[in-house]
């Protein structure tokens, strides 16, 4: 699928400014689309808007379709007469406007909607029961929610055992019809809302570009509901294998995920449909989505599942194209990007060649004195997605800081930057502003910047550290910052670089 040239910003929805502990999808979301058009960007990146772990990270989910009711806007509510100012007021975060609060999001946010519930009208049930019928994901997405609940939040293989095997479960269903339907109606306010905003964001010319993990976590609705999908053993119900990379640029003993591994064979011999639905409802939900650790399709690392690190395990072999194929006819209109990202052989380059799917360019990865890197922009070809950097990544300023000599003055050369005061950062800083049109003057089709990096933040801002569990996931941008963001310049850049 070929792509105009364009400019987008990455920022998850968690991250923006607002008086709750996290980003929501009300006015603040719809002000940043206007801001985004305003500074000639076209594509909003966000990351996945799936429920997230106890650390905050979305990428290891207790479902790969649901939306995070934390990202719920309790105004909205207000608006549609099922809560009252003062219990919006409730879930107003007192803390710091720097730090997302995932806890105290959350814990409000659940309290807010089991008033909001209790308050719906005959109207608006019938609304839920059709949004119910037409995602089929969602009743037992609802059940296991409740199941959870019920056994004090303890993962699904220590539950009763005729809890514990969906198809037993199943038959216990009308025992938790009030929770379920609690639960459903927690989805069907997440997807409207967050409808609303997409098409709001698509009226104004902005494309929004979500993200999807690969795996989803061993305590999930996914795995629970479909084992026979996964390598887990029926009896035990405990996975043989589990996911993860080795060691690479991030982590000298890899990073052990823990993710259970899907049984491919079986996924083959019914026509790969839990994919197919998975992508046709990422695709519902985003313009265009991107695949994390993509690579995994062609071979994937396998690590005993009592291993300690990921340092010992095993390359197998992925599904391939035979998968794509699939995909490709059920969807034929897919706006795939896959993430390439780290070392992989020639099966991962056949199998982005065959699919045609755009890969990934980070310059911060390019800038090793010895190599002449494929993430250095006047090796991007245009079917790619060219990055400053991602979610993963340090900011500018934060990498400018950290590197070694010789790469930072490699990387400062090659950006055509000529002064000497490449440590400062903030709005305006030369450094930051030489490594991004570095990036937008590759003949990439599409260029991404962090918006940590429009404003010239450190390390302080980064968003993830992969391999590290404390302070990730919990950047903010306040209002102040978003209003000094230059918007002339990055509306110039996106002109001149014939990205608007």
């Amino acid at each position: 699928m070929h792509h105009k040239r364009t400019g987008g910003v990455l920022l998850h929805l968690s991250s923006l400014n607002g008086p709750f502990a996290v980003g929501v999808m009300g006015k603040e979301a719809f002000a940043f689309v206007d801001k985004l058009k305003e500074w000639g960007f076209s594509l909003w990146q966000m990351l996945p808007l799936c429920p997230v772990d106890d650390t905050g990270s979305p990428y290891c989910s207790v479902s790969a379709f649901a939306g995070n009711i934390a990202f719920i806007d309790p105004r909205l509510l207000m608006k549609d007469g099922l809560v009252t100012a003062e219990e919006v007021k409730e879930n107003e975060f007192p803390g710091s406007v720097y730090a997302t609060d995932w806890k105290f999001a959350l814990q409000k946010r659940l309290e807010l909607l089991k008033k909001a519930f209790s308050r719906l009208d005959g109207d608006t049930k019938k609304l839920i029961e059709l949004f119910a019928a037409q995602n089929d994901w969602v009743r037992p997405f609802a059940l296991y929610s409740a199941l959870k609940d019920h056994h004090g939040k303890k993962p699904w293989w220590e539950w009763e055992e005729k809890y514990s095997h969906y198809k037993s479960a199943l038959k216990h269903a009308d025992e938790f019809k009030e929770e379920t339907d609690f639960y459903i109606f927690t989805q069907y306010v997440f997807f409207t809302q967050f409808r609303s905003l997409k098409e709001y964001a698509n009226s104004r010319g902005i494309f929004v570009f979500g993200d999807m993990p690969i795996y989803v976590s061993r305590d999930s609705v996914d795995v629970w509901s479909n084992t026979e999908q996964f390598l887990i053993d029926e009896d035990t119900l405990a996975p043989s294998k589990v996911a993860g990379v080795p060691p690479d640029y991030f982590s000298k003993d890899g990073q052990l995920w823990g993710n259970p591994l899907y049984d491919w064979k079986k996924m083959e011999n019914d026509g790969y449909k839990w994919w197919i639905k998975r992508i046709g409802a990422a695709l519902k939900l985003f313009d265009r989505v991107r695949i994390d650790h993509f690579r995994a399709f062609a071979s994937y690392w396998a690590v005993e599942a009592n291993s300690k690190t990921a340092k010992n395990g095993e390359w197998l072999k992925g599904p391939g194209m035979k998968l794509f194929e699939k995909i490709h006819s059920a969807l034929p209109q897919a706006d795939i990007v896959a993430e390439d990202l780290g070392t992989f052989g020639e099966d991962v380059v056949k199998l982005l060649e065959d699919t045609g799917f755009p890969g990934m360019r980070v310059i911060q990865f390019g800038f090793d004195v010895n190599s002449n890197s494929t993430h250095l922009p006047h090796n991007y070809d245009k079917n790619c997605v060219a990055y400053v950097g991602t979610h993963d990544n340090n900011t500018i300023l934060g990498w400018l800081w950290e590197a070694g000599e010789a790469e930072r003055a490699f990387a400062l050369r090659y950006c055509c930057f000529g002064g000497h005061n490449w440590g400062e950062g903030g709005f305006h800083s030369g450094s930051c502003r030489a490594v991004i049109e570095a990036v937008w003057r590759s003949s990439a089709d599409t260029a991404v910047v962090a918006v940590q990096d429009m404003c010239g933040f450190g390390a302080d801002a980064r968003m993830n550290k992969p391999g590290t569990s404390e302070d990730n996931w919990s950047f903010r941008i306040t209002q102040n910052a978003l209003d000094g963001i230059d918007g002339a310049y990055f509306r110039e850049i996106n002109s001149i670089y014939r990205r608007i």
